[in-house]
């Protein structure tokens, strides 16, 4: 589950620590931007504000207007040196493979698990099913030296039909072969099978032979990757998918259940997850919006994306009607995710992430700067990360996610194009200048 969401924890590691300030000679060019703020008054009053030493670890350091160390004493993994600007540790953690359904009712709702209140990091978010790859359970994965480690494969669809089912309960899969109806158990017996497949005593490839069951990985669609960036001591390489359940009438009661109402899950015993429901896209989104719960940016992006396909039926359809109106949505969402160009803002167009379907876009979000009115992160999207930096691959120019972290949490998480936004914060900042000189 914490792989999920491991791209929002190296944004709130970023934003939260300042760190992009501290470890890049080129951010010293930021001058306005609190954090580089607070490093400029390290240097002229000779020692670092007490709630800077508590976030950074520093007792005292000395800076130098180029960025350079005279004395410090850091936290371990920030190399100081005295004849060059300060800098992390070059070997930043492999990021560790995982992946993630977004799952869609027959109505075309969207599952959401709420994580414990008592957790220790992302307490009370609300989250997409899915976790880390086992080789026990899902086979391996190609080694961290090959880029194609970064792909969709048979393992991450493995992973992310295994991780669901131990989440939720629900079950991707069918009988016999892979066009057989979908696989229906009964409550006690799934259960029973969950928490034996989460105590690894028995690999979920052959859980699902011994009842004669295939993993429906044909029926996941992917639906971009997330990297996380290279600063935090934990990293993650996630493939998200789409998961379309059958639009004919369930009768499997635990889907009832979490179609109707919250789900308790049970195969960890409670130590990660709280509850599963299925709801619109646009409650979801309304409800992040009110404060009633907490989205990071991954979850937020791609739920605004799909926001855009997925809305409930009409008061005034027929119950006959129904099914043609959900399926005509989904058939647009399956167009959505192969068509090219993804961009419609002109100059966007012109960006090489434009020609890279939905499918595959890879996004390692990277802090473009503060907002000059809220002080929300400006989060770009284009970029793949440092594994695949070079390649071909990329994410979305077009957009930027506007967010506040505060005390762990998400806050104001919004999705807005990204020359907009850098035209207001160049407008705000000719204002500001403007002012000065008075």
């Amino acid at each position: 589950m914490q792989s999920l969401i491991s791209s929002a924890s190296s944004l709130y590691y970023l934003v939260n620590t300042g760190l992009r300030y501290a470890i890049h000679r080129e951010n010293w060019r930021h001058g306005k931007q609190a954090f580089a703020r607070a490093w400029v008054r390290c240097y002229v009053k000779r020692t670092c504000p007490k709630q800077i030493q508590r976030r950074l670890g520093i007792n005292t350091t000395i800076i130098s207007g180029k960025g350079r160390v005279v004395s410090s004493t850091m936290k371990k993994g920030i190399r100081a040196a005295s004849s060059g600007p300060l800098a992390k540790v070059k070997t930043a953690p492999e990021p560790r493979p995982s992946s993630s359904i977004i799952l869609l009712s027959p109505t075309n709702q969207v599952l959401l698990l709420h994580r414990v209140k008592t957790s220790t990091s992302f307490a009370s978010a609300h989250v997409f099913p899915g976790g880390n790859l086992s080789d026990f359970h899902d086979g391996p994965v190609l080694p961290s030296s090959d880029a194609r480690r970064h792909e969709d494969s048979l393992a991450y669809r493995l992973g992310a039909i295994r991780e669901t089912f131990e989440e939720s309960g629900i079950l991707l899969a069918r009988e016999r072969s892979k066009d057989g109806p979908m696989l229906n158990l009964p409550t006690l017996e799934r259960d029973a099978a969950r928490k034996a497949i989460h105590d690894n005593e028995i690999s979920f490839r052959e859980w699902l032979v011994s009842i004669g069951g295939v993993a429906d990985t044909e029926g996941l669609l992917p639906f971009t990757r997330w990297i996380t960036p290279h600063w935090p001591p934990k990293r993650f390489t996630t493939q998200m998918y789409v998961y379309m359940l059958p639009l004919e009438t369930s009768s499997d009661p635990v889907l009832s259940a979490a179609q109707s109402e919250a789900l308790i899950p049970t195969a960890d015993g409670g130590a990660e997850i709280t509850a599963a429901h299925f709801d619109d896209v646009t409650t979801w989104l309304e409800r992040q919006n009110r404060g009633d719960l907490i989205l990071f940016p991954p979850q937020y992006f791609l739920l605004h994306l799909l926001s855009q396909f997925l809305t409930g039926a009409p008061a005034e359809l027929r119950p006959s009607e129904t099914t043609e109106y959900y399926l005509a949505q989904r058939d647009k969402l399956r167009m959505f995710l192969e068509t090219v160009p993804t961009t419609t803002h002109p100059k966007a167009r012109e960006h090489p992430t434009s020609s890279i379907p939905w499918a595959d876009k890879v996004i390692s979000p990277v802090t473009l700067g503060l907002r000059y009115g809220d002080r929300r992160a400006i989060l770009g999207l284009d970029k793949p990360g440092g594994e695949l930096k070079g390649s071909s691959r990329g994410g979305d120019w077009e957009r930027v996610v506007l967010v506040k972290f505060d005390k762990g949490a998400a806050r104001n998480v919004e999705v807005r194009g990204r020359e907009e936004v850098l035209a207001e914060e160049r407008e705000a900042k000719a204002k500001e200048e403007a002012l000065s000189k008075l």
